[in-house]
Order: structure tokens, then C-alpha cells, then sequence
């Protein structure tokens, strides 16, 4: 009458095999998720470095200089502050606009440096950092 009990539940070593899957995963899937928090980042701070673009054409074409302080007449819409990631800062000569990145979580975007130069005919063109990693770069930076 002694009837023999199913074992029930994980062996040691399906538990063992489970921790080392779930630890592959993870160390493929947190670089690549940082490597994304650095881009949206970078992103992040080149659409507020943009966002200045149109008022500092406007104070350009108006004849003025552009400022980055609220009280000048050539105040471009934002102080050397700048937004979320950027400390902004002009480029020297009326030619632009730099956003040096800030409260970036990865050393690899902090400190950075985006920047819009603005030709004499009002073309602009983006230059990043040479410290910034090409992944990163937004796409009409060189």
C-alpha cells in the first residue's frame, strides 16, 4: 500500500539553467537600453537647441544681435540656462548657437557639446562634439 509520491516543483539544476538564461539576457538588453537613454538624451537637447533657430533668425533679419538675456531686445526666446539638457551659450560673431549638455544620466552625453552654426546667408549646419560617439550623434550632425 505505499504508494510513491510525484515529485513536484523545479530540480536544483532547471533552476540553475533559468538564472543563467535570464542572467544572458540581461546582459545583452542593459547596454543596449543604455546606449538608447544616451541617444534620447542627445535627442532631447539638439530639439532644444532647434527650438532657438526661428527667433534667432528673426532678431538676425531685424539687424539685431541675438542674446540669450530675457531684458537685451535681441533675446532669442531662451536664457544661457537653456531647457531640460542644455546650457546654451553663442557662437562667437553672430554664427550660431552651442548647447553643452547637461543632466545627462550617462557619462557619455554629459558634457557633450551640440552646436548650430549659422552661415552669413542663414544657412544652418549641426556639429557635435568630437567626444560624442558617432551612435549618438543626431542624424544631421556631423
Amino acid at each position: 500500500m505505499n504508494q510513491i509520491k510525484n515529485a513536484k516543483g523545479f530540480t536544483l539544476i532547471e533552476l540553475m539553467i533559468v538564472v543563467a538564461i535570464i542572467g544572458i539576457l540581461a546582459a545583452i538588453a542593459l547596454p543596449a537600453y543604455q546606449d538608447y537613454t544616451v541617444k534620447s538624451q542627445v535627442g532631447s537637447a539638439y530639439s532644444e537647441l532647434s527650438s532657438i533657430k526661428s527667433q534667432y533668425e528673426v532678431v538676425m533679419n531685424e539687424g539685431g544681435t541675438p542674446s540669450l538675456t530675457a531684458d537685451d531686445p535681441g533675446y532669442i526666446g531662451q536664457t544661457a540656462d537653456g531647457g531640460q539638457y542644455c546650457t546654451l551659450s553663442l557662437v562667437t560673431g553672430d554664427k550660431g548657437v552651442m548647447c553643452k549638455i547637461k543632466n545627462a544620466n550617462a557619462a557619455k552625453a554629459k558634457d557633450k557639446t551640440l552646436t548650430l552654426n549659422r552661415s552669413d546667408d542663414g544657412v544652418w549646419s549641426c556639429a557635435a562634439d568630437t567626444n560624442l560617439e558617432a551612435k549618438f550623434k543626431p542624424g544631421s550632425c556631423s
